[in-house]
């Protein structure tokens, strides 16, 4: 079994319908991770335990969605020396989900949280590819594929409408 490079967190798991798209994009571009829920409200300790330990598991990259006050990525990116990825999600409680694009995005200098729109996590994962193919090649050339895969499905869609 490989080495989980990435760790997927969020707040609940009614966060799980969002937070899969980050999964999914990281097993497409076959990268390890783990999934787990880690309240910054409702267990405290298992988010300071998660924050201060996973760089010595191995993790490189932590992607953590939250929603309504959404702390969970700013807390964790307080504690840990890992480059996080907040996904602003719209719950139950959120206010057209601006609170928790706000909670994430308004970090204070010296506590960075790369921020993607919200309920964004594929763009989340794709991130996180990114940011691991800057020191794995394999991985970045399937982000040059995919980049590329991209820009073809365009030039097809735009050759389909001038034929019409």
């Amino acid at each position: 079994m490989q080495q989980n490079l990435v760790s997927i967190v969020m707040g609940s798991d009614s966060d799980l319908e969002v937070m899969k798209q980050a999964a999914e994009m990281l097993e497409f571009f076959s990268i390890p991770y783990e999934l787990d829920i880690v309240s910054a409200h409702r267990t405290p300790d298992k988010m300071f335990q998660f924050a201060s330990e996973a760089h010595t598991r191995g993790i490189k990259v932590i992607i953590a969605g939250a929603g309504g006050a959404a702390h969970l990525p700013g807390m964790i990116a307080a504690i840990s020396p890992l480059p996080v990825i907040g996904v602003p999600i719209k719950s139950s409680n959120s206010i057209d989900g601006w609170d928790s694009i706000l909670s994430i995005l308004q970090m204070p200098n010296g506590v960075p949280v790369a921020t993607v729109a919200l309920n964004a996590a594929k763009n989340a994962g794709i991130l996180a590819a990114q940011i691991i193919a800057s020191s794995n090649n394999v991985v970045l050339q399937k982000i040059i594929d995919y980049k590329n895969s991209l820009k073809q499905q365009v030039i097809e869609k735009s050759n389909k409408i001038k034929k019409s």
